[in-house]
């Protein structure tokens, strides 16, 4: 029987040479040559014997898949975990498990089953040496392996290929599972990497990963290249352009810097500022982040989820901020919005909370996104000013059922605004960033990071006995005329109380809005709500503001002194 058994392993044998003749041109050229004729740094002292290493000869009597004669680990690895995770991982299975028995640095690389004595490497090497080839026994931080993908995965993920879909040379072994060499030929290395096609615009992770959006995001078609100051943002390949970067502008598959999902940065801000610091990107967000009122997300790390409902506020939830709070990078494009309230294309693709307290998968409109840290789950602790009707849920401040508001929702309800700015009328609706915004008018837009205090992108003054000036006020008289307030042509007192008394804008108006919860249409229209540090109770202990008709009401109050007791405007 022993000459069958041999023409079997010639035939065998044969048949892996025309395999990998059929892929490349084999491994003699390789790091995987780990002969001493191998080219890289890590082989042996003395053995001349390619595939020796991986693959059994004949006289050992070992056989198995791929006739292996690698010792196997017997470690226990930490498999990937992500809350976005479809599939079930857990150890290492098949091919992957042959490949860990290098990779995961716990076997000597000469302990071979065909040889009686370890095999010995030149300069004194037995395990694979620290670096990027050295995955370890903890997995979470590379890629998934050794899982079922089926179609009911893909169906399950949304975002996944169809396994019947994939390519020839992307391939699922034998029990359907997902690993290393799916992504991988020990043989070929024309790809670099040892990959099975070349992975430049994220070809080969397309292969599977169908992304919503991406085929219309910056990240996609972005061909910016890195000026050469550093850091080097794609110090892991040789792609010279965001496009050509793909996927790998944010994730690494192996020895990844941020677990779940695989960032290239522990910290998640760190992926994005990479690119985002005027050295790739002409959005300099990273400069915004160094002012003095910024979305501080350099103060918080792995508290962002993807999947986190932002509908109320559930115990022992974190107060937080990241980029992907309000970014997809998956969906980022540099569309203009068609208009307040919508969304421009830098903020498609990301979560919101609406207009009635309800998680939004895809916001619509830009304070949705808003909504999700500063209405009923809201996350700022104390009022800018203390007012007589307090709230900080902004949705309900803009709510259009209320006795007034500034028109961010839907259109104002004021029918007559003398003092608006000629571009805008009392139909205008306008965006959270109307007012919360880089208080560079010529700079980057958005509310990254701003001079003023709570982020505003001009200056607004609250401190009672300021003097009037277009700066001081200029948050407001960006779309109030200044010389209509100052002539009284809305209300007839406005300059008496500005200018000669010297009280602020926001002694009497509140300008985000009141909640019908708490005002009334009488009493708190024309965003009246009164900062009680400025504005009290008269002798009578009244404090209220009366509408009597267009133009015209009444107080009751104490203000500087002046004691008001239905004192009627005009």
């Amino acid at each position: 029987m022993k000459p069958l058994i041999t023409v079997l392993y010639v035939i065998v044998l044969l048949c892996i040479s025309i395999s990998m003749d059929a892929y490349g041109a084999g491994i003699d050229d390789t790091k995987h040559n780990l002969s001493v004729t191998g080219p890289g740094p890590v082989k042996s002292a003395s053995e001349d014997r390619v595939c020796i290493f991986c693959h059994a000869p004949e006289r050992s009597g070992s056989g198995g898949s791929f006739l292996w004669n690698k010792k196997l680990s017997k470690a226990h690895y930490a498999p990937y975990e992500s809350s976005t995770l479809y599939a079930r991982v857990g150890q290492p299975t098949g091919a992957s498990k042959l490949c860990l028995s290098c990779h995961d640095g716990t076997i000597a690389l000469g302990a071979l089953k065909s040889e009686r004595q370890e095999i010995q490497f030149a300069g004194g090497i037995r395990f694979i040496p620290e670096g990027p080839t050295k995955i370890g026994t903890d997995l979470s931080d590379d890629h998934p392996v050794s899982f079922v993908y089926d179609s009911a995965l893909a169906i399950s993920n949304g975002e996944l290929v169809d396994p019947s879909s994939l390519p020839r040379g992307v391939r699922l072994d034998q029990e359907r599972q997902l690993q290393c060499t799916t992504c991988h030929d020990p043989h070929n290395n024309s790809n670099g990497d040892f990959l099975v096609m070349p992975n430049n615009y994220s070809d080969l992770c397309k292969m599977c990963h169908r992304k919503k959006g991406w085929n219309t995001t910056s990240h996609a078609a972005s061909n910016a290249a890195w000026n050469g100051a550093m850091p080097d943002p794609w110090p892991n390949n040789e792609y010279r352009t965001v496009a050509e970067n793909g996927c790998e502008n944010c994730h690494m598959p192996h020895n990844a810097g941020g677990n779940e999902r695989l960032l290239n940065y522990a910290y998640e801000e760190d992926t994005c500022l990479v690119c985002h610091n005027g050295n790739v990107s002409d959005l300099n967000i990273e400069k915004e982040l160094t002012k003095p009122f910024t979305h501080a997300v350099e103060d918080y790390n792995g508290i962002h989820d993807p999947t986190e409902d932002f509908t109320y506020k559930k115990s022992g939830k974190r107060k937080h901020v990241e980029c992907a709070d309000c970014h997809n990078p998956h969906w980022t494009n540099p569309g203009a919005s068609s208009g307040a309230p919508e969304i421009s294309g830098a903020l498609r693709g990301v979560s919101g909370v609406g207009v009635s307290g309800q998680q939004v998968p895809f916001a619509v409109n830009e304070y949705e996104i808003c909504f999700k840290c500063h209405a009923d789950n809201n996350y700022v602790s104390g009022v800018p000013v203390a007012r007589d009707l307090e709230q900080l849920n902004t949705r309900l401040e803009f709510d259009p059922s209320n006795p007034s508001y500034h028109p961010v929702m839907n259109q104002g309800m004021n029918a007559d605004v003398p003092s608006l700015s000629p571009e805008y009328t009392v139909a205008s609706v306008i965006y959270c960033t109307a007012c919360h915004n880089n208080d560079d008018e010529e700079g980057l837009r958005g509310p990254h990071g701003s001079r003023n205090e709570y982020l505003l992108e001009r200056n607004y003054t609250t401190q009672d006995f300021t003097e009037e000036n277009s700066y001081n006020y200029a948050l407001c008289y960006k779309c109030h005329e200044r010389s209509s307030i100052l002539a009284d042509e809305s209300f007839s007192s406005h300059r008496k109380h500005i200018v000669d008394e010297r009280t602020p804008c926001s002694a009497c108006h509140d300008p985000h809005g009141i909640s019908a919860t708490q005002g009334n249409s009488t009493n708190n229209s024309n965003l009246i709500n009164f900062d009680i540090t400025i504005v009290q109770p008269n002798s009578q202990g009244s404090l209220v503001f009366e509408d009597t008709g267009m133009f015209s009401g009444s107080c009751s109050l104490l203000c500087h002194g002046d004691n008001h007791n239905q004192k009627q405007y005009p």
